[in-house]
């Protein structure tokens, strides 16, 4: 009778990520949360950067009501 032991197993090596790399995806990701949170909450309200086209709005209206942002 022959029983076989499980051989050491290897451990999850960490990711390092350098601090440049991570300042650059945190600047990356915050100009896109800003750029989502205009077009959902703040375009066709008192600012707009496209004038009088409704399409953003219209296509994000739904958002801004769950959301809480009044658009009427």
């Amino acid at each position: 009778m022959s029983t076989s032991m499980p051989g050491p197993s290897a451990l999850p090596v960490p990711v390092v990520v350098p601090a440049s790399k991570a300042v650059a995806w945190l600047v990356v990701t915050a100009l896109i949360a800003l750029a989502v949170y205009y077009f959902i909450g703040v375009d066709q309200g008192a600012y707009s950067v496209f004038g009088k086209d409704m399409h953003i709005h219209e296509f994000v209206h739904d958002s801004r009501h769950f959301l809480g942002f009044p658009c009427h």
